[in-house]
C-alpha cells in the first residue's frame, strides 16, 4: 500500500516588523568534520553543541559501521543539539568486516548527505573489508567519480554497482598500498594524488581528512578550480586545531600547481565546542529584510571559517543593514535590520554557493520591486542535493518571476512596473535549502505552499517551529 504524501506546509506571510533574537543548532559542516576526526582520534573526544539532524545521524551510523562508538551524555540542551556527545575512536584497520550483514556485505547508507558519501569512502579504503555505499535516489545523481578515481590511484578497490561514477559503489582496501609506508628513498615522503575538485570541494576535504592516517601523510593536487574554498579552509583549520600539520599552497598559484599536504598523525581527542550553523542563519536573517525590523543570531563566532559569515556583506548588498554586539563570552550577536525595501545584487558566490537559495529568494522578491540580480560562480550547484540552478529557476518562474540559467549561475530580471509575484505550491526536490528558499519567498508572497517542509530535517530539525517562533516576536509586542 502506497503511503500518503504529507500535506503541504503553508508558508506564513510576514506579520509585520520583527524583533527577534534566536539560537541556532550547531554547524552541519563542522559537526561532520568533528565526527570524522573524533572517530579516528588518538583518544576519546567530547563534542558539545554538535548538530543532531538526518545528515549527522547518517554520519554517526557510518562511523559506527567502521568501529567508532558514541555515547550521549546527560544534558538539558536544545532538542536539536548533542551538547555532550562522547566519541570513542575506532581501531585500525577499521573493522568493517564485523559490521557485515547476514549476506556478508557491510553497508553504509549515505541518505542524501554529501559529507557521508564523500568523507567515508577514503576511510573504507583503510578498512579490513570492502564497504558498499548507497543512498537516496537523488544521491545516485550526485557526482562522486573524481574522488573515487583518486582513491583508485592510491590503490583502493572501487567497484561500481550501477552507473560508473555514482552510487551505489563498493570501496575497499584493494592491494593495501594506502597502508604501506611510502618509499623512504623517494624525495616526496607523502603519498601523492591528484583530484578534480571542480564538482565539489568535499572531494579535497575528504582526502585531507583521511590523509593524516596514511604512513607519510598525503599530498593532494586539484587539477582544476575548487569551489567553496572556505570549506577547504575549514577542514585545514580543523585538522590544525586537533594537532595535525597541513601545508597550504599559495592562493595565487594556477590550477594544477596548488598542493595541499597533510602530515601523518592521529587527531587529538579532548573537548570540542561546535559553532552555530551560520549558513542556516541565512533564512532567519533574511526575514528581517523582507518583513522589516530586526533579527539577531546569538553566539556568532568572532572568527570562523564558515561560509555563512558572508551574510555580513551579502545582506547589506540586498537592502539590509548588519549590526554586531559583543557578548560576555567573546562571541557576537549578529543582527540583520531591514525595512521591507530590497535591492538587487550582482554577486560572485563561488566561495559560498550554499547561500545561493536564500540570496535567490531575496533577489526574487527584489525583482517585484523593480530590481534585477545576477548570481554567478555557482555552476557547481547543479551537482548538489538537486540541480539547484534548474530548481531555483523553475520555482521563481512558477510564482511569476523572470529567472534564467547562465553557464555559471542565475539571472533574475526586474519585473515590469505593476507586476507582482503570485502564490503557488513550490517544490523542494527533497532539498533542505529549496525548502527554506520557499519559506523566505512566502514572507513576501502570501499564499505560498511548500510540498515537503520535512526535508529541512536534513540540517535544521523542526524548522517550522523555529520559523513560527521567529515570526511571533514582533515590534510592539
Amino acid at each position: 500500500m502506497t503511503a500518503l504524501a504529507a500535506a503541504p506546509w503553508s508558508a506564513p506571510a510576514a506579520p509585520g516588523p520583527l524583533d527577534a533574537v534566536i539560537d541556532l543548532p550547531g554547524s552541519k559542516s563542522l559537526t561532520a568534520r568533528a565526527l570524522v576526526a573524533a572517530a579516528v582520534a588518538e583518544g576519546p573526544t567530547t563534542l558539545r553543541g554538535a548538530l543532531r539532524s538526518r545528515d549527522t545521524a547518517l554520519m554517526r551510523a557510518a562511523l559506527t559501521t567502521l568501529g567508532a562508538r558514541f555515547e550521549e551524555l546527560p544534558d538539558d540542551s536544545a532538542a536539536c543539539t548533542d551538547a555532550a556527545l562522547r566519541v570513542m575512536p575506532a581501531p585500525r584497520p577499521f573493522p568493517a568486516r564485523a559490521a557485515a550483514g547476514a549476506d556478508g556485505v557491510t553497508r553504509i547508507d549515505c541518505g542524501l548527505a554529501g559529507t557521508v558519501m564523500r568523507f567515508i569512502p577514503p576511510l573504507a579504503a583503510l578498512a579490513d573489508a570492502p564497504v558498499l555505499f548507497d543512498g537516496d535516489a537523488a544521491a545516485r545523481r550526485r557526482p562522486l567519480a573524481s574522488l573515487l578515481d583518486a582513491l583508485e590511484d592510491l590503490g583502493a578497490q572501487v567497484d561500481y554497482l550501477g552507473e560508473p561514477g555514482f552510487l551505489p559503489v563498493r570501496v575497499g582496501p584493494g592491494d593495501g598500498a594506502l597502508l604501506r609506508p611510502a618509499d623512504p628513498a623517494r624525495l616526496e615522503v607523502p603519498h601523492r594524488v591528484s583530484v578534480d575538485a571542480s564538482g565539489s570541494s568535499q572531494f579535497l576535504s575528504a582526502l585531507l581528512l583521511a590523509g593524516c592516517l596514511l604512513p607519510g601523510g598525503l599530498a593532494v593536487t586539484p587539477t582544476g578550480p575548487v569551489p567553496s574554498l572556505p570549506h577547504v579552509a575549514m577542514t585545514v583549520e580543523f585538522l590544525r586545531e586537533r594537532g595535525i600539520t597541513v601545508d597550504e599552497p599559495d592562493a595565487d598559484a594556477p590550477a594544477g600547481a596548488r598542493t595541499w599536504t597533510v602530515h601523518p598523525g592521529a587527531p587529538r581527542g579532548g573537548t570540542l565546542v561546535i559553532e552555530p550553523d551560520l549558513s542556516n542563519a541565512g533564512p532567519f536573517l533574511a526575514a528581517a529584510l523582507v518583513a522589516g525590523g530586526r533579527v539577531g543570531v546569538r553566539h556568532w563566532p568572532a572568527h570562523t571559517t564558515q561560509a555563512g559569515d558572508a551574510w555580513r556583506w551579502l545582506l547589506p548588498g540586498l537592502g539590509g543593514a548588519v549590526e554586531q554586539a559583543r557578548e560576555a563570552d567573546g562571541s557576537l550577536t549578529l543582527t540583520a535590520v531591514g525595512t521591507g525595501e530590497l535591492h538587487g545584487i550582482d554577486a560572485d558566490l563561488s566561495a559560498v554557493g550554499e547561500l545561493t537559495p536564500t540570496v535567490a529568494a531575496l533577489a526574487a522578491l527584489a525583482s517585484a520591486q523593480g530590481h534585477a540580480s545576477r548570481l554567478h560562480g555557482i555552476g557547481h550547484l547543479r551537482g548538489h542535493e538537486t540541480d539547484r540552478l534548474a530548481a531555483l529557476t523553475t520555482e521563481i518562474n512558477r510564482i511569476g518571476g523572470s529567472a534564467s540559467e547562465t553557464a555559471d549561475g542565475l539571472e533574475i530580471a526586474a519585473l515590469p512596473a505593476g507586476a507582482r509575484l503570485h502564490p503557488a505550491r513550490l517544490r523542494t526536490y527533497a532539498d533542505h535549502r529549496m525548502a527554506t528558499f520557499a519559506a523566505v519567498v512566502g514572507l513576501g508572497v502570501p499564499g505560498i505552499e511548500v510540498d515537503d517542509i520535512a526535508c529541512t530535517a536534513k540540517t535544521l530539525p523542526d524548522f517550522p517551529a523555529l520559523w513560527a517562533k521567529l515570526l511571533a516576536d514582533r515590534e510592539g509586542r
